[in-house]
């Protein structure tokens, strides 16, 4: 199993915060989501922190195993 650390720089207009909630799409479920296809397989993604709605952010740090 490796670790894979993703620093991400996004744009929070239109997202509902870092965290999956059950309304809306989070930067951490629509990362998950390419990741999950693009490597086919189940990722799941952990942020350092957290953003509240309409957040931006530059080098958020991020990691996954696989």
């Amino acid at each position: 199993m490796f670790r894979y650390q993703i620093l991400i720089e996004y744009l929070g207009t239109s997202f509902v915060g870092w965290q999956i909630q059950k309304k809306g799409i989070s930067v951490q479920k629509a990362i998950q989501l390419v990741l999950t296809k693009l490597l086919k397989q189940k990722i799941l993604l952990y942020g350092s922190g957290r953003t509240d709605a309409g957040v931006h952010a530059i080098e958020q740090s991020a990691h996954f195993d696989t």
